[in-house]
């Protein structure tokens, strides 16, 4: 019970520190909100000369006002002047987005088994969290490069491996930026069934500890990928279009999905259910890490980014799960995805590999 009250104190303690409040009044007045932007600047731990200040003052006016205007409203969801608060929508999609639906149209027909192992699941739990289970690392943080189509495969590769192995493994995004070169693009995007191909056919991925994130194109380091940590047998395609077949996919392990991230509430959501306004021009790759419903019967979809603990709640966001599109909200059930392993071994798991302990 005592190491349960240090866990929560710790995370209210986090959670503080991630919040930035600010007052109706600071909006009023041109001086307020110059304030308000120094007083963000310096909680995001944000540098800026003075003369880049000046210029990024009035996206972060006009970003501010919508938040506050997109709070008042009746919504079942918040937003908040996080760390993206003084980019343009424009610049933000330019910085983070992959280009999914890019990327597929040059590459046709998606990779992966034609089969599909959870079809006939009937047995499906009223809410999953492959947190608690343990199957999930920390959220990590992509930077200004478009490569959260690595992140959103690890996440079903270290997912997966943790179920057959129950050892939860750290992998690492920068072999897959690096060396998944032949049809993906690095930081210029690529596709989640490329990286599981890739990691196919190599034997394996090899740990985050081994192969640390950089954030760059870099060329493939071949010292360090030829003894892998983890291997999986391929992957399946979740059927396109599917609500329900992907809750059977997730309600078995975690799942790659593909999004719509491109919205200025996407870019500044802070917490709640999300259901604002966005197409299924996929642009961005993720991972659903469970799901379940609100008091109020929202059902929900949990979905891990890769943009750091300090954007949405503690770097998750819940998104509405059920709505009338069959692609689901933002297209969530367009791309979907999982690796397949069958082995509770690994071919070399090196012994500077850890388990993170949730």
């Amino acid at each position: 019970m005592k190491h349960l009250l240090v866990f929560l104190a710790l995370a209210l303690v986090l959670g503080l520190a991630q919040s930035f409040d600010y007052h109706e009044k600071e909006l009023e007045t041109e001086e307020g909100l110059w304030g308000l932007y120094e007083r963000w600047t310096s909680h995001h731990s944000v540098f800026r000369s003075l003369n880049e200040k000046h210029k990024r003052f009035n996206v972060f006016k006009a970003n501010a006002r919508h938040v506050h205007n997109t709070n008042k409203l009746d919504k079942p969801y918040k937003l908040t002047l996080n760390k993206f608060a003084d980019m343009t929508n424009y610049e933000f999609r330019s910085f983070y987005g992959s280009k999914i639906s890019h990327h597929r149209m040059f590459r046709g027909e998606r990779l992966g088994n034609s089969n599909f192992m959870y079809e006939n699941v009937e047995d499906i739990p009223p809410s999953v969290d492959w947190r608690a289970r343990g199957a999930v690392t920390d959220v990590k943080d992509q930077g200004q490069c478009g490569s959260c189509w690595a992140f959103s495969a690890v996440v079903g590769v270290e997912g997966i491996n943790f179920i057959r192995t129950n050892k939860l493994v750290s992998l690492s995004e920068q072999e897959l930026v690096d060396c998944d070169t032949e049809v993906n693009q690095g930081c210029n995007g690529g596709m989640m069934d490329g990286a599981f191909d890739f990691i196919k056919k190599k034997g394996g991925i090899i740990t985050e500890d081994q192969y640390p994130y950089q954030a760059i194109d870099k060329p493939c380091d071949l010292t360090k990928v030829n003894s892998p940590a983890v291997s999986i047998d391929g992957h399946e395609n979740v059927p396109a279009n599917d609500e329900n077949a992907l809750l059977k996919a997730a309600a078995n392990q975690p799942v790659s999905v593909a999004i719509d991230a491109r919205g200025i509430d996407f870019q500044l959501y802070s917490k709640g259910v999300f259901n604002g306004v966005c197409g299924n021009d996929l642009d961005h790759g993720v991972a659903v890490v469970g799901y379940g419903t609100e008091p109020d019967g929202t059902n929900y979809w949990i979905v891990k980014n890769s943009w750091g603990s300090s954007w949405g709640e503690n770097g998750y966001l819940r998104m509405q799960r059920g709505v009338p599109a069959k692609e689901g909200i933002c297209g969530i059930a367009m791309e979907a995805s999982y690796p397949i392993k069958t082995s509770s071994t690994n071919p070399n798991v090196h012994s500077s590999s850890h388990a993170d302990e949730l």
